[in-house]
């Protein structure tokens, strides 16, 4: 598939999985999930029809694991990062003892003060290595690396979800577990 189309559909993907799931007559199922062929005939009812095919090479494809085929293939869903209602069906888990946390340095001071809060999505996301926070945090803008003390947060009863594809979720970060650490091309 072109990469920009790869791009632009994933890109729909996110929306209407995440965050508008109404716009293409969908119902998220408890999980998550929506039948795969619900999602092709309502992305073809709004003028963006996406084929099996493209649906598939897109979950392949995509770097983050964004979104994920049940074990039968006949219902999709987003890993996470949801804004719209749904009972993602998460177990708690325990997490590593830091995870991480990349963000845009005009947001440091106020993370730093009030601490990381899930605003419209589900939860919170971190990292369970830099490499893959820096990725994240440097879509916004200049990066600086946060490290998240996840052994003291479980220590004061918070709890930790772990996503399909690897991604540490909570409901919120206080400030007092946060640090600034370096990391290649970051801000001290």
């Amino acid at each position: 598939m072109d990469p920009k189309r790869l791009v632009r559909v994933s890109k729909f993907l996110s929306l209407h999985l995440r965050h508008q799931p109404v716009a293409l007559g969908l119902t998220l199922e408890p999980g998550g999930w929506v039948p795969v062929a619900d999602l092709l005939a309502g992305a073809g009812a709004v003028g963006f029809p996406i084929t099996p095919d493209e649906l598939a090479e897109v979950l392949r494809a995509s770097d983050k694991q964004r979104f994920a085929f049940d074990p039968t293939g006949a219902k999709v869903r987003a890993n996470q990062g949801h804004s719209a209602e749904v009972d993602l069906q998460l177990e708690p888990a325990e997490p590593p003892a830091e995870l991480y946390h990349g963000t845009a340095e005009p947001a440091v001071a106020a993370i730093l003060a009030d601490g990381l809060s899930k605003m419209a999505r589900h939860h919170v996301h971190l990292s369970p290595d830099a490499a893959t926070a820096a990725k994240v945090g440097s879509r916004h803008g200049s990066l600086v690396m946060l490290v998240v003390d996840a052994t003291a947060m479980r220590a004061a009863g918070l709890v930790f979800f772990r996503s399909a594809n690897g991604v540490w979720l909570v409901d919120a970060v206080p400030p007092e577990y946060l640090r600034i650490t370096e990391f290649p091309g970051t801000q001290p």
